[in-house]
């Protein structure tokens, strides 16, 4: 694995953490109001996308996600 490789894993791993930040968050409080403002989060299920993927990527990119064919030919001894 190069170094850009490398720099591109980390940056996944560090918008990973950011998610999953992100999903508690909204799982502990959705929408909340402070007087006469009110903030809702982001939607759940974008999020758990977006994690989803992530988890992909960095499955790949460390190698977990390489699929091996093998080619058997039977021989008559």
């Amino acid at each position: 694995m190069n170094q850009l490789q490398k720099e591109r894993l980390e940056r996944y791993k560090s918008r990973l953490e950011m998610y999953y930040k992100a999903e508690e968050a909204v799982l502990l409080n959705q929408e909340y109001t402070i007087g006469t403002k009110s903030l809702k989060r982001a939607d759940l299920g974008s999020i758990r996308a977006a994690i989803k993927d992530l988890e992909k990527q960095i499955t790949l990119m460390e190698g977990g996600g390489k699929n091996k064919a093998f080619r058997l030919v039977p021989r008559d001894i």
